[in-house]
């Protein structure tokens, strides 16, 4: 069973050491999440320790997916603090551990963090991918428009340097507001 739940900054500090693991476990795996291959464990530990202070001020919204007690994904939210932008939020962060991955915890996570910025007053969410990577299918399969391609955008763990994706999702209803985050 998959239990999802938002992350506090103590939270967040709490599990970093597992939320690290999962980040090294995403890279090693191939997965253009903004790191270069080796990810060392302290580079990835500290990456997530530095998170905690966005939590804590209500840009960043982090959610994590356990299954049997074990960190298996993670998604977060990063909103703008311009107070012409605080109706839109971008993804970011996306992740399952290889060992979590065919149980439906991508979709899992991508429709909490669409739930919970629809609740906080968000109308439009964007993203980038890599392009035809298996997030890719996700997204399109989730309703997510594509707007369309960078070349080179970024560079794969491996050094490649590879085009990103660019989507963007309509979610909830209302006016412009600071919402509840």
């Amino acid at each position: 069973m998959n239990a999802v739940s938002r992350l506090s900054a103590p939270e967040l500090l709490a599990c970093a050491e597992e939320l690290a693991d999962l980040l090294a476990d995403t890279v090693d795996g191939g997965a253009s999440v903004g790191f270069l291959a080796p990810l060392g464990r302290v580079a990835a530990l500290s990456w997530w320790e530095d998170r905690a202070d966005a939590v804590s001020s209500g840009h960043l919204a982090v959610w994590v997916a356990r299954t049997e007690g074990r960190l298996l994904g993670t998604v977060s939210l990063a909103f703008p603090d311009k107070p012409n932008s605080r109706h839109r939020a971008e993804l970011v962060k996306l992740m399952v551990h290889r060992a979590g991955r065919g149980r439906g915890l991508g979709r899992t996570l991508l429709t909490t963090a669409e739930q919970a910025a629809a609740a906080a007053g968000v109308t439009l969410l964007h993203l980038d991918t890599e392009t035809d990577s298996p997030a890719e299918s996700l997204y399109c399969s989730a309703g997510w428009t594509r707007l369309g391609a960078i070349p080179d955008y970024a560079a794969t763990p491996s050094g490649e340097l590879r085009p990103t994706t660019i989507f963007y999702k309509r979610v909830g209803t209302g006016s412009v507001g600071a919402g509840d985050r």
